[in-house]
């Protein structure tokens, strides 16, 4: 006996309805009550779809014959694997509705992710670097269905869906359902007679082909930036490729180091080059040469910063268009010089600060400081406090004395 009969109701069926005629009684009122077509009829057309995706789950069904829907609810499967009513009406009709809104959703497989390192060269001058991979395509001796031509049959385990239901009892009276891919089918949904199978793909309905790309790494390309190749993903039957993404991994540079469109670099002048002027040479990411100069009398001091406009990257999809180079100039002073020397740069220099010292002044000594060695010293004096005062967290206990 059945207990409630509301499903049952819902799609005009009896409750010794057949598998077929479910289905049948579902096709029909899905069409006739989907929102495309009757956009006030949502929620008539959610409770069809609902009554079918628990009469035609085995287990669904026996829990509901006995206890009714409050059966489903106690035993922890009123949602359990319930999809939504479109996705539900996809999977029976093969696609979405031809209304003019259309719920169709193409199934997509996955994008496949490379990782292509490239240089700073690369990335200013642009590239076309070559790429080999391996994907899967769908077999064309088979054309993806994996067999002859009526060997591929729907799974009866799961009756087509990929999935099965299992039910454990947790206590009296109240049991999980778990749903879980079908191991009949391993989630295909078809099963194919091991003698039917391709002999090309071995019933996997794909085989692996090496491709190669072409990557073309365009002027002012960034690190990280990514490169699509369109459905150039893994094939797969009933199933939109995915894409190939190339993202780029920009490899560190010796002299430049790069700062969105401008390109940075340090160099290291003499006491004289700051002083007297200097000229210097840099090679471009291009293969030129830039010359530096700077006129006698022009002083460059220690951590200067100057910039060479329009020598910087090159602006991505506008090439023509360049950054700045920005250039840091650290002056190399002479460890010592020779009391002779010092007094010939004395004369050239301008005058030092005439310093009065008192008769009480006393005359000291400077000496190199270690910042490491001065650091662990640091440290040594820290753990010495802590030791004299007992320890971090440790309390002082006073003892008094009549």
């Amino acid at each position: 006996m059945v207990k409630e009969t509301t499903y049952y109701d819902i799609l005009g069926v009896s409750t010794n309805c057949t598998q077929d005629e479910l289905k049948k009684a579902y096709r029909k009122l899905a069409l006739k009550y989907h929102p495309d077509k009757n956009p006030n009829e949502g929620e008539r057309f959610k409770q069809i779809s609902r009554a079918y995706e628990v009469l035609s789950n085995p287990e669904k069904k026996r829990i509901y014959d006995q206890g009714g829907e409050q059966a489903l609810k106690e035993g922890g499967v009123e949602n359990s694997g319930f999809s939504s009513p479109m996705d539900l009406f996809d999977m029976i009709f093969g696609g979405g509705f031809g209304g003019p809104r259309g719920h169709r959703r193409e199934r997509r497989g996955k994008d496949v992710i490379h990782q292509l390192s490239v240089s700073l060269e690369e990335l200013y001058k642009g590239a076309v670097r070559k790429l080999a991979l391996q994907k899967n395509v769908i077999c064309d001796k088979c054309e993806g269905r994996g067999g002859k031509k009526g060997a591929v049959q729907v799974c009866v385990t799961c009756k087509g869906s990929g999935m099965i239901f299992k039910v454990h009892q947790l206590a009296p009276g109240m049991i999980q359902q778990i749903q879980t891919v079908c191991t009949e089918c391993r989630g295909s949904r078809q099963i194919i007679n091991p003698k039917d199978r391709c002999k090309a793909c071995q019933g996997e309905k794909t085989v692996k082909v090496r491709k190669i790309l072409e990557v073309h790494v365009d002027k002012g390309m960034r690190d990280g930036q990514k490169i699509v190749f369109a459905g150039e993903g893994d094939q797969e039957p009933d199933l939109e490729p995915g894409d190939i993404v190339i993202v780029l991994d920009e490899k560190e540079h010796a002299i430049f180091k790069r700062s969105g469109n401008d390109l940075v670099l340090r160099m290291d002048i003499e006491l004289v080059e700051a002083l007297c002027g200097f000229q210097k040479l840099i090679r471009t990411l291009d293969d030129r040469d830039l010359v530096l100069t700077t006129i006698p009398g022009e002083v460059t001091k220690h951590a200067d910063v100057k910039c060479v406009l329009s020598e910087g990257m090159p602006q991505y999809k506008n090439p023509f268009e360049k950054g700045r180079l920005i250039i840091q100039f650290l002056v190399s002073f002479p460890r010592d010089i020779s009391p002779e020397t010092a007094a010939l740069l004395e004369n050239c220099l301008p005058p030092r600060p005439q310093v009065v010292i008192p008769e009480c002044a006393e005359e000291c000594m400077l000496v190199d400081m270690d910042p490491e060695k001065e650091s662990q010293r640091q440290s040594h004096r820290n753990a010495y406090d802590e030791d004299d005062d007992g320890g971090p967290g440790v309390n002082k206990v006073q003892c008094a004395t009549n």
